[in-house]
């Protein structure tokens, strides 16, 4: 979704130009493999980080805008929704000490937007779900006023040719009809860039498939939506629901989704992998494109391939193969969209540790991957892992074991000796897979959200719970420290504000009062529940109004 100037209703004949160029794209593609055109040599590393602002009382605060405006830095750009930013991490080439650089960069642009937000009355969470996030904060309202996005929602509500449902199943269920693609809004992630010798693009891919499980299960920070305790890490179940274009209907039941973790291992170059896609996955979105990318390669320039990446950027795979050009040189590299942001910049330096490591882990018999493991192991893995976290049971190359011990005693060692080839810093190898050796050890992100949600219901409504969680994840995320060092939100520390709007004190598990009910009735309805505020409906669950205690306490 990075890309700004795009169209969705193009006419027919700038829609078939569009197509040209992005077969022109792939020629180019296979002519740069074919001759040697992409670099082989150098191996960097990039990171993507977005987070939520909130305001005073811990909801999400619209002020992207103006917090861009004032930081002037290119590094941050804005996100599908106004309380949304993204900061596009410099990419380092793999030496000695390259996650404390990343590290020192993350920690700077974090800390210079935190003071920038503070100018504004805001401040800055990484969170892969924001807490506070509310049914109000998900409406069009929000979103960022940018013709990408509302090219995108209106493709995907075209596409789906009805409202987005979402139905998840945790502890809790929630169910819910929308009309936007802003639920995606409520996803925010730290995604992670390696850089790929092209030759090794079906060997590599695979693996990063292969360990996806793993690495999530040691990163999940998502267990709640809109007040329900769902998957461990729930993004990646709402990102598929609510990006499905799929119309539900007996001609094409078994259509692939546009977000998913894949059907089969790839075989072939990325270009095969690419014209897989193509074939499988409608064109979304348009954009005018000046020059052919072929003819530029035939006089001798370097190549964008912006259509073939603007296509590329509609198809959501949990690992996406990307092509890009930096330092003057064409380059191959598999981007890493699954795990959270937060709970800490040192938790994510972690994960990243521990994914790169792994990457370049990788043993000989690996190399062929389906020879070892069943794809669908390791899609099952994936879910299991965002369903459970560091709890769940994974079928690792035919044998099943706790993530957990997996991850202990055969993963953190090979995520070793990769980093060791790479020849990383001793010091920062057994820092980071420490930190997440610990996690597993402690509490994960999910597990400490979940263990403090859980206990600031009990003395205090669901609203003011999921306030006094998100003030709580703030102040430990300041300190620094990793979440398996966080302290517990003590029940003093709840945050004295009220609901702002009616979509701040409704729960999704909505106790209603029906128009033709009696006083009687409804004054019970309140006092059994303890609740001071009821919606009020008709026989189609239509909305008619609200009535208060005040209210009945005045007239009863």
């Amino acid at each position: 979704m990075g890309e700004h100037k795009v169209n969705s209703k193009l006419k027919k004949e700038n829609r078939l130009l569009y197509i040209n160029h992005l077969l022109d794209d792939l020629k180019s593609l296979a002519y740069m493999l074919e001759n040697n055109r992409i670099e082989s040599d150098d191996i960097r590393l990039g990171a993507e980080q977005e987070f939520c602002l909130v305001d005073q009382s811990w909801r999400p605060a619209p002020k992207a805008a103006a917090i861009l405006k004032s930081l002037k830095d290119k590094h941050f750009t804005t996100e599908l929704a106004k309380y949304n930013v993204e900061i596009n991490l410099d990419p380092f080439e793999v030496k000695t000490s390259v996650f404390k650089k990343l590290k020192i960069q993350l920690h700077n642009l974090v800390d210079k937007v935190h003071q920038i937000a503070a100018t504004h009355n805001s401040k800055v969470i990484l969170s892969g779900i924001l807490p506070s996030i509310s049914m109000n904060e998900i409406q069009l309202d929000y979103m960022t006023p940018e013709p990408r996005y509302y090219a995108l929602n209106e493709m995907l509500i075209k596409s789906r040719g009805d409202d987005i449902k979402i139905q998840l199943y945790g502890v809790d269920e929630l169910a819910i009809s929308h009309d936007s693609v802003m639920l995606e809004a409520c996803n925010t992630s730290f995604q992670m860039h390696i850089q790929i010798k092209p030759e090794e693009f079906e060997s590599k891919y695979n693996w990063a498939q292969a360990i996806s499980g793993p690495v999530l299960a040691a990163s999940v920070n998502s267990p709640l939506l809109l007040g329900k305790e769902l998957w461990s890490e729930t993004r990646i179940a709402l990102f598929q629901q609510s990006m499905d274009t799929r119309k539900l209907t007996r001609a094409n039941i078994d259509q692939q989704a546009r977000v998913s973790f894949g059907e089969n291992w790839v075989r072939g170059s990325i270009v095969d992998h690419y014209k897989s896609e193509l074939s499988r996955f409608p064109i979304l979105l348009t954009k005018k494109i000046e020059e052919s990318s072929y003819q530029s390669l035939m006089d001798g320039k370097i190549p964008q391939l912006k259509a073939l990446n603007l296509h590329n950027g509609t198809v959501y795979r949990w690992n996406r193969p990307c092509y890009g050009v930096g330092n003057g040189k064409a380059h191959i590299r598999i981007e890493n969209r699954y795990i959270p942001s937060g709970p800490s910049v040192e938790d994510e330096i972690a994960n990243m540790a521990f994914w790169v490591g792994l990457m370049h882990g990788q043993s000989e018999d690996e190399i062929d991957i389906w020879k070892k493991m069943d794809f669908s192991d390791a899609k099952n893995n994936f879910i299991r892992a965002a369903k459970e976290g560091s709890e769940a049971v994974m079928n690792w190359m035919g044998k099943k074991s706790l993530v957990s011990d997996l991850i202990s005693n055969e993963l953190l060692p090979k995520a070793k000796k990769g980093l060791e080839k790479l020849n990383v810093n001793s010091q920062e190898i057994a820092y980071y897979l420490g930190v997440v050796k610990q996690r597993l050890e402690v509490h994960t992100g999910s597990q400490w959200t979940i263990k403090n949600y859980r206990a600031l219901k009990k003395n205090s409504s669901q609203d003011h719970a999921l306030l006094t969680l998100t003030k709580g994840i703030y102040e430990n995320q300041r300190s620094g420290k990793s979440v398996a060092k966080w302290h517990d939100i003590q029940s003093d520390q709840h945050p004295k504000n009220q609901a702002a709007k009616m979509g701040h004190i409704m729960s999704t598990t909505l106790i209603t009062a029906n128009q033709a009910d009696s006083a009687r009735l409804t004054v019970e309805l309140m006092r059994w529940n303890n609740i001071h505020h009821l919606p009020v409906v008709d026989d189609q669950r239509n909305l008619v109004g609200l009535i208060t205690w005040r209210h009945l306490d005045k007239y009863w």
